[in-house]
C-alpha cells in the first residue's frame, strides 16, 4: 500500500544492542510505574477509603480485601494467554501492544474518576484485560529484536528489562502511598493513569525500529503444536507448576506484609513510613541485586561449579520459603505483645528479592529461550500463567479460611507458617526436576 511505512520482519545480523530496545525498556519502566503505582495503595484503599454508591464510607475487611487483591492480580496473570494468541496468531505482537494499552489507560481512568465498588471493579477489569494482554506480548517483542549474531546479549537485556521494571515499581511504591496520603484517591489513581499514557507514546515513537514479527495467522496454530512443540510445551508447564508456588507468597508483599507492617514500628532512617511504602524495599533491592547477581554472585557460582536457569530457579525457590519463616517469626512476637521494629520486614525482603532475581528473571529469558518460535508470545503467556495461579492459590487460601462472619480463621503466625510450609514442600520436589529435565533454546534467523 503506497505510503505505508515498511518494517523490518526479522533481527539485523548485528553484534550490539538493536536499536528498538531503549523504547522497549523505556515503555516497560512507565507502564510499570503505572502498574505497581495502582497495585501499591489498593488494599489501604479498600480497607479505608472505599465509598458506597451513595458517597459514605463502605471499606473491606481485611479479609475480603486480600481476596480482591489477589482475585485481581490472578486475572492480571490470565489474560497473557488471551493477548499471545492475538500477538502470535491475529494481530502481531506490535499492534497488540498498542491497542490494550488504550484500554489499559481506561482502566486506571475508571480508578480515579469513581471511588465506589462500581468504579474498583470496572478500572481493575479494564487493567487486567489490558495490563495483562500486553505483558508476554512486550516480554517476547524484547527477544524478537535478537538474532544469531546478538544472542549473547539476551541475559543482559533481560536484566535491564526487569531492571526497568523495578525501576518503576520503586518510585511508585514510594510516590502513591504519599499521593493517597495528601491528595486522596483521585490523584494517587490518576497520576500512574498518566504514566501508563506515557508509557503508551514512547512504544509508539520506537515502530520504526523495531522487528514487527508478523502474525502467523489462526491455521498456522496447528502446524505449531507438532510434536516438538508440545513437548516443549510439556517441559515448561512442568516447571510453572512449580513456579506458581512462589507467586503466591511473593505477591503477598502487597497484602499480608502490608496489613502485618500497619503494626510494626515503622521507623527507619529516621522516617516513619507508610505501611504500603514499605513494598519500595522489593524494586529497591532488585536494582542493586541485577548487577550484583550478573557480575559478582553468579560468574563466582559459575567458577565452583556449573549453575544452570532451573538450578537458579530451584535455589531461589528455598530462599522464598525462608523468607515466609522470617515475616512468621516476625508475627509471633507481635502475637506475644510485642512492637517489633520494620527491620524484620527488611531482612525478609532481601531473602524475598534474592529468590525473585532467581526465579522471576531466570524465567523470563528460560521462557524465550526455550520457546518454539511460533510460540514465543504464547509462553510468555504461560510463564505469566503460573502468576495467575499462584494469586488463585494465595485468593483461596484466604476465602476458604474466612468465616461466616466474615473474619479470617487462619490468621497470624499459623498463615503465614502455612504458607512457608506449602513453598519449603514446593521446592524440595523440584530439585529432581531440575536436575534431569532437558532444555532446547530456539533463536531467531537474521535478515
Amino acid at each position: 500500500m503506497p505510503g505505508r511505512p515498511a518494517y523490518r520482519t526479522s533481527p539485523q545480523a548485528i553484534v550490539g544492542m538493536p536499536p528498538g530496545v531503549p523504547y522497549i525498556v523505556g515503555n516497560e519502566a512507565a507502564e510499570r510505574f503505572s502498574y505497581y503505582g495502582m497495585k501499591a495503595i489498593l488494599v489501604v484503599f479498600m480497607t479505608t477509603l472505599l465509598v458506597g454508591r451513595d458517597g459514605s464510607p463502605a471499606p473491606m475487611n481485611a479479609g475480603e480485601a486480600k481476596f480482591w487483591y489477589h482475585a485481581f492480580s490472578a486475572a492480571v496473570y490470565f489474560f497473557p494467554i488471551a493477548g499471545a494468541i492475538v500477538a502470535d496468531f491475529v494481530l502481531g505482537k506490535y499492534p497488540t501492544i498498542m491497542l490494550l494499552s488504550l484500554v489499559y489507560c481506561a482502566g486506571h481512568a475508571a480508578l480515579a474518576l469513581d471511588e465506589s465498588r462500581t468504579g474498583l471493579a470496572i478500572g481493575l477489569g479494564l487493567i487486567a484485560v489490558g495490563s495483562g494482554g500486553i505483558k508476554p506480548c512486550v516480554s517476547a517483542h524484547v527477544g524478537d529484536q535478537f538474532g544469531p549474531s546478538n544472542e549473547s546479549l539476551l541475559s543482559r537485556v533481560f536484566s535491564w528489562f526487569y531492571f526497568a521494571i523495578n525501576l518503576g515499581a520503586f518510585v511508585s511504591s514510594l510516590l502513591t502511598p504519599w499521593l493517597l496520603d495528601r491528595f486522596g484517591p483521585g490523584w494517587a489513581f490518576g497520576v500512574p493513569g498518566l504514566f501508563m499514557a506515557a508509557a503508551t507514546v514512547i512504544f509508539w515513537l520506537g515502530r520504526h525500529s523495531f522487528v514487527h514479527v508478523p502474525p502467523s495467522g489462526l491455521g498456522a496454530l496447528k502446524d505449531a503444536c507438532g510434536p516438538e512443540a508440545r513437548a516443549a510445551l510439556a517441559r515448561l508447564t512442568l516447571v510453572y507448576c512449580f513456579v506458581a508456588v512462589f507467586w503466591a507468597l511473593f505477591d503477598q508483599t502487597g497484602s499480608s506484609w502490608v496489613l502485618q507492617a500497619a503494626k510494626l514500628d515503622r521507623t527507619f532512617a529516621g522516617i516513619e513510613w507508610l505501611p504500603s511504602q514499605v513494598q519500595a524495599v522489593n524494586p529497591l533491592l532488585v536494582l542493586a541485586f541485577i548487577p550484583l547477581f550478573s557480575y559478582v554472585v553468579w560468574p563466582a557460582l559459575e567458577r565452583i561449579a556449573p549453575f544452570p536457569p532451573l538450578a537458579r530457579i530451584s535455589l531461589g525457590l528455598f530462599l522464598a520459603a525462608t523468607s515466609f519463616a522470617i515475616i512468621a517469626a516476625a508475627e509471633w512476637r507481635i502475637e506475644a505483645g510485642a512492637r517489633p521494629t520494620i527491620g524484620w520486614q527488611l531482612a525478609a525482603y532481601a531473602v524475598l528479592t534474592a529468590a525473585e532475581i532467581m526465579v522471576s528473571v531466570t524465567c523470563l529469558e528460560f521462557s524465550y529461550t526455550q520457546a518454539p518460535l511460533a510460540l514465543k508470545s504464547i509462553v510468555m503467556g504461560l510463564y505469566l500463567l503460573s502468576v495467575s495461579a499462584g494469586n488463585l492459590l494465595a485468593a483461596a487460601v484466604n476465602w476458604l479460611t474466612t468465616g461466616v462472619d466474615g473474619q479470617p480463621l487462619v490468621t497470624g503466625t499459623t498463615y503465614y507458617l502455612l504458607f512457608a510450609g506449602a513453598m519449603l514442600a514446593a521446592a524440595i520436589c523440584f530439585v529432581p526436576v531440575a536436575a534431569f529435565l532437558p532444555t532446547r533454546r530456539y533463536i531467531r534467523c537474521e535478515e
